[in-house]
């Protein structure tokens, strides 16, 4: 395969809307992914529906080792897959990389194949979900931000979150990367949690008085390892978790329930993908989202009792679901 601009690794939800959005810019997109996928793709195009509709032909390869390189690869799989994905494009001429899923361990398996020097950070603050038919509903279009893992400023994240910004899906560029991706990281670890006990839309257990307050513990405990990783939180993403961790309980609580209500009004049926993945027989993103922070923690010598007690409480729904 010829070099591309845009390789992306997945064409899940949201590997489906940046790689759609790129590709009708008029940048050079290859997909990678899974057989099935790639027949729908090459069938019908990339299809995206809700806040955009129109269908966009990509070209997709079912064998991530045929790329011989692009200037921009984006890891977009689950992060379960990460591993054999990046096995296979060791080889692979690779500018640069970043990954906008979940959790903090894509980071350091990014720079272990490619080097740190040609690692971004990135967090992808978006949603969609795929649907059987192969379309994506493009339900959220808030930022995408991509920066140096070494906190500088730097005229490749500039440019790239540029190309993607002008493509349809919001994005810039922020030296402050660490601060925002683990912050994303201390939003999601509730609602993941959450959403998988619960099973419920994401505002409900975001208004319960309940369960925001075990939201509200979650997003301190991973506050807490972050701060073990000198890396303070920032209120800039999904939640408002500087706020959450510097505030009473109670306030956090009345906090996390405003957000949950101005959520029902604005999306009142967002889904986490992982209560998505749940209900359609999925693995879910547990050990190297949850388990990578219990690892961490283990290794600083830090207690997070909650987070410990749903790691195991998700990994044991996991199991027994499939």
């Amino acid at each position: 395969m010829a070099d591309a601009d845009f390789a992306i690794a997945g064409a899940g939800a949201l590997g489906s809307i940046i790689g759609a959005h790129l590709a009708r810019a008029g940048q050079s997109v290859v997909m990678l992914v899974r057989a099935r996928r790639a027949q729908q793709i090459m069938q019908d195009g990339l299809r995206i529906q809700g806040l955009v509709e129109f269908s966009q032909s990509v070209p997709a390869l079912t064998d991530p080792s045929e790329l011989t390189g692009a200037s921009v690869l984006i890891i977009a799989t689950k992060t379960y897959a990460t591993e054999a994905v990046l096995a296979s494009l060791g080889r692979a001429d690779i500018d640069v990389a970043f990954s906008i899923q979940n959790g903090m361990m894509k980071d350091e398996q990014l720079s272990a194949t490619f080097g740190k020097e040609r690692v971004l950070g990135c967090l992808a603050n978006l949603s969609g979900e795929m649907r059987d038919s192969g379309e994506v509903l493009f339900t959220r279009n808030a930022d995408l931000f991509v920066g140096e893992l070494d906190g500088r400023d730097s005229a490749r994240a500039r440019r790239i979150a540029a190309t993607i910004d002008a493509a349809g899906v919001r994005a810039s560029a922020d030296p402050d990367i660490l601060s925002l991706e683990w912050s994303k990281f201390a939003s999601w670890v509730p609602m993941m949690v959450l959403s998988v006990i619960t099973r419920a839309l994401t505002w409900e257990y975001l208004i319960d008085p309940g369960t925001a307050l075990v939201a509200v513990r979650l997003v301190r405990e991973v506050g807490m390892l972050a701060a073990a990783c000198d890396v303070g939180l920032s209120d800039r993403t999904t939640l408002p978790v500087a706020a959450i961790c510097g505030e009473s309980e109670q306030d956090a609580i009345a906090l996390l329930r405003t957000f949950g209500l101005d959520m029902k009004s604005n999306a009142p049926e967002h889904r986490m993908s992982t209560l998505q993945d749940l209900e359609a027989g999925r693995p879910l993103e547990v050990e190297e989202t949850l388990g990578y922070a219990m690892r961490k923690a283990a290794q600083l010598k830090l207690s997070l009792p909650l987070l410990s007690s749903c790691y195991g409480l998700v990994t044991g729904i996991d199991r027994i679901q499939r």
